[in-house]
């Protein structure tokens, strides 16, 4: 039982501080795709590790319920892994046919959203205009 308890409290240590780093992402990240990359990616890992470690402490005391209630919290794992990419995709996709602008670096090393060096409002990068 020791071994199942150490393998929950690892999942919800690593959950909790991938969705930390999720959240720091999301402060400190200086555009709207960066960001959203990073609460995609996050947010998936961190609730499915979160949900694994629920359903890793169900199963200690094997039972028919316990059985039951980590299939159906297995199920939502599942859907979150289809669903949250998806959704951060059409976010992106979203964002990107409105033209919200990314982040490009300036040749004195700060950044401004969607400019390049001489300051002009660019925003698709040169291999993608059409």
């Amino acid at each position: 039982m020791i071994g199942f308890d150490i393998l929950v409290i690892l999942m919800m240590l690593t959950g909790l501080s991938f969705f930390v780093a999720t959240t720091v992402g999301i402060i400190r990240f200086p555009d709207f795709y960066s960001r959203v990359h990073a609460a995609g990616k996050g947010d998936t890992l961190s609730t499915s590790l979160f949900l694994g470690g629920v359903i890793v402490y169900l199963l200690r005391d094997f039972s028919g319920d316990a059985l039951l209630t980590a299939i159906k919290l297995l199920l939502i794992v599942f859907y979150i892994f289809i669903a949250s990419p998806t959704a951060t995709h059409a976010i992106v996709d979203a964002g990107y046919e409105f033209r919200v602008p990314y982040w490009t670096r300036t040749s004195d090393r700060t950044g401004k959203a969607g400019t390049d060096e001489n300051g002009e409002n660019k925003f698709y990068p040169e291999d993608l205009k059409g």
